[in-house]
């Protein structure tokens, strides 16, 4: 036999290593254990995960880590049902993941085989960007290159493949060019372009722009653009970082209802790499009459423009790079008196709808190193902290935003974590959230990572209940008996504490990132005192 051929399976491995995937996610089962067959021998580390929901959630956290792909292998039927959570999340947040499954080679003729389903490709591509079958080993290797490619080219968002299984057991030659390199990242705006956004800023007297998580990765260009122009500024949750110190930048308030009083006073706006969605805004409008510019890489968002609106296809960073240059040093008519009287009203805001929370979240930050990436989970302590919890540089806070999933914190920070071997990563999630995904915590003492993991217990699904008030429906189903965490952490092999204020918290904090393993600290509104 050529030594370059080898069972499909173990080839799909082979060629994800060309491709520059060190580290894979899954659970193997008799359906996909031909993809496990090459895992080792390419050099690729594994991670197994307890529950597919799991895996899917650790390539995401990785993803956001480290920039490149994040990849799940798992098994036909379930396997793909139990990571699609993991992909709609990873799909409305823009993370690049790949989720490689088996699938049986034929369903329309027999029923009552293992795993089936009516169509699974079907099912994976509700939540995905695409989703295809690779009947060859050809089309298996297309697919790969198609997903890198886009994922360099175009909104990464997450794409499953799907293999029958006789075709991962059949013998394949080696169909890729282990040197052939994907394309590249789009290009630079045009130079009149370039000139024109220039131009347009510098005849505004209250430009005030919005960041989003899609000028995450372009970071200084966009905020010295910013700061050069003079103008104000505001982020989305997932923009947050981008613009940091600077003393006309409103935050990550943009929620707040009277921001719009704001955006009222622009005569510019514009918008860097965000949709401007429902969970970035919670009102329909940004509350501007004025002109908007939109810089995004997305064709969907760049349409939804107005008269007199200009829209840019551009990578932020490609785009603030080559506009840096051409904006003029000035000064507008925002000024830091005002930014910081209207921040310091919108978090005592904060702190008045969920009390007690600010404290804990000033505390938190000040025990963690600045280069800590966090992830947080759905749960009241994270929509508190998203807002006054200044971060220092972009892509260091992950959230599930969008698909707004329970349970995304504790796998997706072993994800980072995994990604991030000897940086300091925590994870945030609430009591309810923690069950979702509580299995995993296993996975991060098999692999002894130093994680500290934040539990608040507020005793119930303490947003829910708010919001049933609120409607004037009497609270109902929402509070659920909980176990013992710190024992049930301590039964996985975790290192587990229970701090009784806010300075064991944080000491707590401190030790855990330097601890052999993941630490759960517990936190309930009593450590306030």
């Amino acid at each position: 036999m050529a030594e370059h051929t080898r069972p499909l399976g173990a080839q799909i491995s082979h060629m994800l290593k060309d491709r520059g995937v060190d580290v894979i996610f899954g659970i193997p089962g008799v359906h996909n254990q031909e993809m496990y067959r090459g895992i080792e021998e390419a050099g690729i580390t594994h991670v197994l995960a307890r529950h597919e929901q799991g895996a899917g959630f650790m390539a995401d956290g990785y993803a956001r880590a480290t920039g490149k792909p994040g990849v799940a292998y798992v098994i036909t039927g379930p396997g793909v049902c139990n990571i699609m959570t993991p992909m709609g999340q990873a799909y409305s947040d823009s993370v690049p993941m790949l989720v490689i499954s088996s699938c049986l080679d034929e369903v329309a003729a027999t029923r009552g085989q293992l795993h089936q389903m009516k169509d699974q490709r079907a099912a994976a591509e509700t939540v995905c960007d695409w989703s295809e079958e690779a009947r060859t080993a050809q089309a298996a290797y297309a697919l790969i290159d198609r997903a890198f490619g886009e994922f360099e080219t175009a909104r990464r968002r997450s794409k499953h493949i799907q293999v029958p299984i006789e075709a991962l057991v059949a013998q394949a030659e080696q169909g890729w060019d282990a040197e052939r390199s994907l394309p590249g990242n789009i290009t630079p705006p045009h130079p009149d372009v370039a000139k024109i956004f220039a131009e347009k800023l510098a005849a505004a007297r209250r430009p005030l722009f919005v960041v989003g998580g899609g000028a995450a990765q372009a970071g200084h260009p966009v905020a010295g653009v910013i700061r050069k122009a003079g103008a104000a500024s505001f982020s989305t949750y997932a923009g947050r970082g981008v613009v940091a110190d600077d003393p006309l930048h409103f935050g990550a308030y943009l929620a707040r209802p009277d921001s719009a009083a704001v955006f009222a006073k622009a005569d510019l706006v514009v918008c860097v790499g965000t949709d401007l969605a429902e969970v970035d805004l919670w009102r329909d409008t940004l509350g501007a009459e004025c002109g908007h510019i939109f810089v995004n890489i997305d064709d969907e968002v760049l349409t939804r423009r107005k008269a007199g609106d200009s829209a840019f296809k551009s990578d932020a960073g490609l785009f603030f790079a080559a506009v840096a240059p051409l904006v003029k040093d000035g000064s507008s008519d925002w000024s830091a008196e005002e930014v910081a009287a209207t921040r310091t009203r919108w978090r005592s805001e904060t702190d008045a709808e969920r009390p007690g929370i600010v404290p804990v979240c000033d505390a938190l930050r000040d025990a963690v190193p600045a280069d800590t990436m966090i992830y947080s989970d759905m749960t009241q302590f994270a929509y508190v902290a998203k807002e006054v919890w200044d971060m220092n540089r972009p892509g260091h806070w992950h959230h599930p935003y969008g698909f707004g999933t329970l349970g995304y914190a504790t796998p997706a920070a072993i994800g980072g974590a995994v990604a991030r071997q000897g940086k300091p990563t925590m994870a945030i999630i609430g009591d309810y959230g923690f069950h979702y995904t509580m299995q995993e915590l296993g996975v991060a003492v098999e692999l002894g990572l130093s994680l500290p993991i934040i539990l608040w217990d507020n005793g119930k699904l303490g947003e829910i209940e708010d919001s049933m008030v609120r409607a004037q429906i009497a609270p109902n189903a929402v509070v659920a008996r909980n176990p013992d965490f710190v024992k049930l952490a301590e039964a996985f092999g975790a290192n587990a504490v229970a701090p009784k204020s806010l300075d064991e918290m944080q000491n707590a904090v401190r030790a855990a990132f330097g601890a052999d393993g993941p630490t759960l600290i517990y936190l309930t509104p009593s450590v306030l005192g």
